[in-house]
């Protein structure tokens, strides 16, 4: 199994994330102040930045996005979908997902774990109903983007 790794410029969108990267990854340095991100920001505020790359892994990180969940209107509130949203849970577990996105109702979601956030956003979309469940402890930051596909309207283009 190959691994491809793109190298790109940061964009505005990722500033979040790479300060959630970099914190990460100074975290346990005992040669560190834990001052790095601020550096990045105040260089990126002076437009002092020269250079700031990201690299995707594969095109995608090691966070995933679930659902449509869906069960006939006949069957609901019979546990299905829950099970439905366990099992999902569980294998992306599985997968190594470090941890799960969806847009879904407020009152449903909350039970599975899954709060919202400040951190990790995803544009045109409110915060309430935008949910985030970390399954290893860190919730990184940035604007989530899902697949083209969750932008199908049915219409041909």
């Amino acid at each position: 199994m190959s691994t491809q790794i793109v190298i790109r410029d940061e964009t505005h969108e990722d500033a979040r994330a790479i300060t959630g990267v970099t914190v990460a990854a100074f975290m346990t340095l005992e040669v560190s102040n834990h001052t790095e991100q601020f550096i990045i920001e105040a260089l990126r505020a002076a437009d002092a930045l020269a250079v700031s790359l990201v690299a995707e892994l594969d095109g995608r990180s090691d966070w995933f996005g679930l659902g449509p969940v869906s069960v006939f209107p006949e069957l609901q509130r019979q546990g299905i979908g829950k099970t439905l949203i366990r099992e999902g849970l569980e294998r992306l577990k599985a997968l190594g997902a470090k941890g799960c996105c969806l847009v879904g109702h407020p009152d449903y979601y909350r039970r599975f774990g899954f709060t919202n956030s400040q951190e990790l956003v995803i544009e045109g979309v409110p915060q309430e109903v935008f949910f985030v469940l970390s399954f290893d402890g860190f919730l990184p930051q940035g604007t989530v983007g899902f697949h083209e596909a969750f932008m199908a309207d049915g219409r041909n283009e």
